[in-house]
C-alpha cells in the first residue's frame, strides 16, 4: 500500500497557474478549491492531498515534513533558504523578477541607505554582496509607498509589469534574480516515498 503523499501549494496567482499543470499530471482536486475555505484537499488519487498556503509558509511545510512536496516562488526559497530542500523542476508559471527601485530621477544617497522590503534576507546578502551599507526595514505591503514617504531609499521587491512602479512616481534599478515557481520536495520524503514521489515529478515535467 502506497503512503499518503501530501502536496503544499501556494495560493494566489501561482495556485491558479498550478491547478492546471498538476490536472496534466494527472492529479486534480476532489473539489473546487476557489470555492471552498477549506485548506486540506482531497484528490482524485487516494493516496494524494493537497494543502494551500501562504506562499511564505510552502517552504516551511516541507522542510520540515508537514508536506512532502511543494510549489513555491523562486523569492519565496530565496528568502527562506532552502536547507532541507530539493528543487528538481522550475515549472516556468508566475514569472517576473526581483528588482531594487527608487523614485524616479531621484539619485540614491552615497554611504548607508535604508532599504524597505519584505524579503529582508534577500536584500541584506544583495547589498552586502556589492559592499553597499543599508537598514533594511521589513514592509509586508505597498512597498511603493516607503520611497515617496521617506522611508526609505530604496525598495527590494517583485516587479511584473512595472506598471506599479511607474503608476507610484517610482523605477526599477539593479536586476536581483529572475523569479518562477519551483517545485520542491523534502529529503527525507524524497528517500521514503522515492517512487511516489519520482512518478509525480515525471508526471509534472512531461506536463511542462
Amino acid at each position: 500500500m502506497s503512503q499518503m503523499l501530501t502536496i503544499a501549494l501556494t495560493k494566489g496567482r501561482i495556485l491558479k497557474e498550478t491547478l492546471p499543470l498538476l490536472a496534466a499530471a494527472g492529479i486534480e482536486p476532489a473539489e473546487d478549491i476557489s470555492k471552498s475555505r477549506k485548506l486540506i484537499f482531497e484528490t482524485n488519487k487516494d493516496n494524494v492531498r493537497l494543502l494551500v498556503l501562504r506562499g511564505s509558509d510552502v517552504p516551511t511545510y516541507v522542510k520540515f515534513g508537514s508536506a512532502d512536496m511543494g510549489i513555491a516562488g523562486k523569492d519565496t526559497l530565496m528568502e527562506s533558504g532552502s536547507e532541507g530542500l530539493y528543487e528538481p523542476v522550475d515549472l516556468g508559471i508566475a514569472r517576473c523578477r526581483l528588482m531594487t527601485a527608487a523614485v524616479k530621477n531621484v539619485k540614491t544617497p552615497e554611504g548607508r541607505i535604508k532599504v524597505a522590503t519584505k524579503y529582508v534576507n534577500v536584500a541584506k546578502r544583495y547589498y552586502a554582496a556589492q559592499g553597499r551599507q543599508v537598514d533594511v526595514i521589513k514592509l509586508y505591503g505597498a512597498m511603493e509607498l516607503a520611497p515617496i514617504m521617506d522611508l526609505a531609499d530604496e525598495i527590494v521587491d517583485i516587479v511584473d509589469t512595472g506598471n506599479t512602479l511607474l503608476a507610484n512616481g517610482l523605477e526599477p534599478r539593479e536586476h536581483i534574480a529572475d523569479i518562477s515557481s519551483r517545485l520542491v520536495v523534502n529529503k527525507a520524503s524524497m528517500k521514503m516515498k522515492h517512487e511516489q514521489i519520482q512518478s509525480v515529478l515525471d508526471a509534472v515535467q512531461s506536463a511542462l
